[in-house]
């Protein structure tokens, strides 16, 4: 597994389209998901700090596998977003190699804490979030994706 930055031709897409694909083929999501995952994918690629904010692309036998972004929520707070791991990489490490990779970026920059926004019923993603100490801290019932949801926004602090 290698774990990359961002930045070869076809990454931004691939991103956008392996999201688009997985999501709705393993929870029945509408193309409105894929329309948000394009547009944090185009303001990051539009304009981004290198200081601030950084994404990886997960490799396994030179095939792009897994991504994730880290972008400034706020200047003490940094957003992981977008983790995605295909099936074909699940159960090895991927994730969690991708997750740590955020995180130390994070306090690298200097950030003070660090969020993220999911849904519920992700379990794979609930495991690997808790086992790199993020805490669910607020729950929101909505209609998103073409389906009711219940968001969720987790946090950790980020120590030096």
């Amino acid at each position: 597994m290698l774990i990359r930055p961002l930045g070869r031709p076809g990454d931004l897409g691939w991103v956008v389209q392996a999201h688009g694909e997985l999501y709705a083929a393993e929870h029945d999501w509408d193309t409105s998901f894929e329309a948000l995952v394009a547009k944090i994918v185009g303001d990051y690629a539009a304009d981004h700090d290198d200081a601030g904010e950084a994404a990886w692309i997960a490799e396994l036998d030179g095939e792009r596998v897994g991504c994730v972004f880290c972008v400034r929520e706020d200047d003490t707070t940094a957003k992981l977003r977008v983790l995605l791991v295909h099936p074909k990489a699940r159960g090895l490490g991927a994730g969690n190699q991708l997750v740590d990779t955020c995180v130390r970026f994070a306090r690298d920059a200097g950030y003070e804490r660090m969020v993220l926004w999911t849904v519920d019923g992700l379990t794979s993603a609930r495991k690997i979030y808790e086992a790199h100490g993020f805490e669910l801290v607020e729950k929101t019932p909505q209609h998103s994706f073409g389906h009711d949801v219940v968001g969720q926004r987790w946090e950790r602090e980020l120590q030096p």
